[in-house]
């Protein structure tokens, strides 16, 4: 490898309850995001930052912004050979109102070039030469990616303005880099159970020297579960291992993971314990949750550690798993979890209002919308989705866990072999339950927007029940700190019902400062 793969990687999930250190508000927009990529880079250690198009606008001039205001710190720190800024960009065939976004953000990578060049002179390199496509669902998909900057921003230089001797290329010069690499985003379960298909396609078609695949944990757990999500992420690790093997290419795979146990679980407290369950990923997310409600000391050396360590073993043997149980058992959990969400779904939408904003994204309905479905149902995205859930006191890690009971012994014991944390992450979930609230809710209430939780909830119930019998883990708060957290969310509850709504917005957030993200 002739490259740095990087370890650790900025995001800009708007999962943060607190403002950064360098900046007064918790809402992070504009020129502050420019200034994101440098602290992440430069005071906390992160290898690389996602400067994300999908869904929200992006500044396309994000290289010469930081070249100009940080040049001391770029000068031996080379962007796009030491540090690494990765595009992602709207998938075109699901979102197709931002299909122009898609192109302009290609055609906006060569100029990141000319800045490098005139900053470091003849030592520059494309600062930024990877794209993310979310949503990846075949590998023509990624061709067209390829292909799209090939001849549609790179060959685009040849044709002729002025005839009989001028080229596009002799008015805007060189472009650079001369063809971009492409990263998958697998987002949904049918796509994850047949990436090493997509991937050996991707392989043959294009022959690349490796390749970076990126495993969602936000989305299929909004889709399927706590459980269902973390096997799927489990066995996407074994077929992309039979990918490697099969085609001989080295496989870097990154996981994009928020704090809590239900988006992925990695926060700065508890690197060891990620590292046993996802130890085989070369790269991480570090989410602004991560990065804003810790200690900015704490933080740093987390990011160290996991680059330092990063990744801890081997892709797992392809043939330790069989596919066609765990397939048959992530249908049953994800079945089990889909009855609560699809049931709840209204009153969580309606409550996710209360949800403070933190990035400038489009709007979730409408015409710019790029909604999650679960069955007929669309949800709101994943972390204002996880928030609502956490401050009413109902933990989504809970969500479908009495499909457990149904599960014969060779089904249950591959859920405990291949989820190694399990336990410890429902131990943790469980003490944010505030078994008040679900007692007031399955006493029923008049506010007609808490109903379709309320008449649902006895799903939600049994799964605690499966959680204490089964599992033998004890629900709610464990010591003073968690007791007060169950007050807050108790007095979240309160105040919505009785339509105090701006109290229950400060108790929404008091509770989220608290558990360290919004969800």
């Amino acid at each position: 490898m002739d490259r740095l793969i990087p370890r650790t990687m900025s995001s800009q999930h708007p999962d943060n309850a607190m403002p950064p250190p360098w900046l007064e508000t918790p809402f992070i927009a504009g020129d502050d995001e420019v200034d994101e990529v440098f602290h992440s880079w430069v005071r906390l250690g992160c290898q690389e930052a996602m400067w994300d198009a999908e869904g929200k606008d992006v500044d396309l001039n994000v290289v010469r912004k930081l070249l100009a205001k940080y040049g001391d710190a770029f000068r031996d720190r080379v962007i796009g050979r030491d540090v690494f800024l990765t595009y992602r960009i709207p998938n075109p065939a699901v979102e197709q109102g931002e299909r122009k976004i898609f192109f302009e953000t290609l055609q906006s990578i060569p100029k990141h070039f000319d800045a490098a060049k005139v900053f470091y002179g003849e030592k520059a390199v494309p600062p930024v030469f990877e794209i993310i496509l979310p949503f990846t669902t075949s590998a023509h998909q990624l061709i067209q990616v390829l292909n799209t900057y090939r001849r549609g921003v790179v060959q685009l230089a040849d044709i002729f303005i002025d005839y009989p001797h001028v080229r596009l290329r002799d008015i805007i010069g060189e472009v650079r880099p001369e063809k971009v690499e492409v990263i998958p985003l697998f987002e949904d379960l049918e796509s994850m159970l047949n990436i090493d298909s997509i991937i050996t396609s991707y392989v043959e078609m294009t022959s690349p020297k490796y390749v970076r695949v990126f495993i969602a944990r936000s989305d299929p757990a909004l889709n399927n579960g706590l459980l269902a999500a973390t096997l799927i992420a489990k066995t996407a690790f074994h077929k992309l291992s039979k990918a490697k093997n099969y085609t001989g290419i080295e496989i870097y795979p990154i996981i994009g993971v928020g704090t809590m146990p239900f988006r992925g679980g990695l926060n700065p407290e508890n690197v060891e314990a990620f590292l046993k369950e996802y130890g085989e990923v070369s790269t991480v997310t570090i989410q602004s949750a991560f990065r804003y409600d810790y200690p900015e000391n704490m933080v740093a050396e987390a990011v160290s550690k996991l680059n330092r360590n990063l990744p801890a073993r081997e892709l797992p043997d392809p043939d330790a798993i069989d596919y066609v149980l765990m397939a048959k058992v992530v249908s049953k959990l994800s079945e089990g979890y889909r009855r609560f969400a699809e049931a709840a779904a209204p009153t969580i939408t309606a409550l996710t209002k209360l949800v403070p904003r933190r990035r400038a994204r489009k709007l979730h309905i409408g015409m710019f919308s790029y909604g999650r479905r679960v069955g007929d149902v669309e949800l709101p995205r994943a972390i204002p989705f996880a928030c609502v859930l956490y401050t009413l006191g109902l933990p989504p890690e809970m969500i479908g866990l009495s499909v457990l009971n149904d599960l014969n012994e060779e089904e249950y014991d591959a859920v405990m072999q291949l989820y190694h944390n399990i336990r410890e992450d429902l131990s943790r979930a469980a003490s944010y339950v505030c078994m008040e609230n679900v007692n007031t809710l399955l006493a029923g209430v008049e506010n007609p927007a808490l109903k379709p939780l309320a008449n649902t909830l006895p799903l939600y119930v049994e799964s605690l029940e499966t959680l204490e019998n089964q599992l033998n883990i004890r629900i709610g708060p464990k010591n003073t700190t968690e007791r007060k957290y169950s007050n807050i969310v108790n007095n979240f509850l309160i105040s919505f019902i009785e339509g105090d709504l701006a109290s229950a917005g400060e108790e929404l957030l008091r509770a989220a400062k608290m558990r360290r993200c919004l969800g």
